[in-house]
C-alpha cells in the first residue's frame, strides 16, 4: 500500500475524469499505473529481444538495406 501525493492541477484532472467515467479517483489511478507498467514492460522486453537477436542478422538487414 501506497500514499500517493499529487499536485493540486493533477489531483483535479484524475478527479474530473473519475467523474466523467462514474468511477473512484482511485480506480482510475489504479488502471493508469497497470497501463503504465505493461506498457513500458513490453517495450523493454522488446527492446531486449532486439538488443539479444538483431547482431545476428546484422550482415543480412546491411544486404537488404543495399
Amino acid at each position: 500500500m501506497i500514499t500517493l501525493r499529487l499536485p493540486d492541477d493533477e489531483s483535479e484532472a484524475l478527479r474530473r475524469r473519475s467523474e466523467l467515467e462514474g468511477r473512484s479517483m482511485q480506480d482510475v489511478a489504479r488502471e493508469a499505473v497497470r497501463e503504465y507498467v505493461e506498457t513500458h514492460s513490453r517495450v523493454e522486453l522488446l527492446d531486449q529481444v532486439l538488443d539479444q537477436e538483431l547482431p545476428r542478422y546484422v550482415e543480412a538487414l546491411a544486404r537488404l538495406g543495399e
